[in-house]
């Protein structure tokens, strides 16, 4: 014979499991950023010991790694509806190791440590910029409780995974191909660029809000038109070059294009008053 339990006790049990379950989701999204840190904790590994090309070329994959969990760990948070302060916080540290240290390192073994200080104090203004950039993401992107606002279209300054993928994939096409016409010099001026970029108020689309126009779709067809033509006629490692590139080509035209309607407006206000 079934012995007898009371209701209460059963809907209490759902309850509890319930419960748990919804906590356990949270771990969800942070084991992505987790990920992350791994990938770019052992490019540093990789490097920290007389690296090679090859050592170079397995660094740049690890941190294209962490670019692919970095993308996926806020999507699954937005979808499991588990987004909280603690991994706003949390991704931006992960992002700072991943996105900011790792590729400081990377491109000045590769490349930078030719310049001897000046081209490690150009690493270390890399890394600075990246933190700066995320310290004010945080502040933007929290309300006074400290809970995380839903993503806008457009973030400001240069998002540092977008900064250090550029880096990147430029040691990955270098490996590839051949020896690019990159020099020390050159890229000590992308990087200080790109810094700057990070710090700037400059807005730069996030795509996390994305809301299709036709200036929108134009931008992005002509910028994947480009990407497989160079795939094609290039190289295809060039091809993410390319297209890192174009993001930030996009947003230094979008910039400019507000810059002018702002000042449009400017002068018909003024001739509006005088008359």
């Amino acid at each position: 014979m079934r012995p007898f339990c009371p209701r209460g006790r059963h809907d209490r049990r759902f309850v509890e499991v319930k419960v748990d379950l919804r906590k356990s989701l949270f771990i969800l999204p942070n084991l992505f950023t987790l990920s992350s840190v791994l990938c770019g904790y052992y490019a540093i590994l990789i490097l920290s010991d007389r690296a090679t090309s090859d050592d170079f070329y397995r660094a740049a994959l690890l941190i294209i790694f962490a670019l692919f969990f970095d993308g996926i760990d806020g999507r699954v948070a937005r979808l499991t509806k588990t987004q909280s302060a603690i991994g706003v916080q949390l991704d931006s540290l992960a992002d700072v190791i991943s996105f900011g240290v790792a590729p400081a390192i990377l491109v000045y073994y590769w490349s930078l440590s030719e310049l001897g200080t000046a081209g490690m104090l150009v690493g270390f203004l890399f890394v600075a910029a990246g933190a700066i950039r995320l310290a004010r993401f945080n502040v933007m992107s929290t309300s006074d409780d400290g809970q995380p606002h839903e993503p806008g279209k457009y973030t400001q300054g240069l998002p540092i995974p977008a900064a250090a993928g550029i880096l990147i994939s430029i040691v990955v096409a270098n490996t590839l191909t051949g020896k690019l016409p990159f020099t020390p010099i050159i890229i000590s001026a992308l990087v200080l660029m790109l810094a700057l970029f990070m710090v700037s108020s400059m807005p730069f689309r996030s795509f996390k809000d994305l809301r299709l126009s036709w200036r929108t779709v134009l931008l992005i067809s002509g910028a994947l038109g480009i990407t497989v033509w160079i795939a094609l006629r290039v190289h295809p490692s060039m091809a993410l070059v390319w297209l890192l590139a174009a993001y930030v080509i996009i947003g230094i035209v979008e910039s400019l294009i507000a810059l002018m309607n702002k000042a449009r407006e400017g002068i018909s206000k003024a001739s509006e008053r005088s008359a």
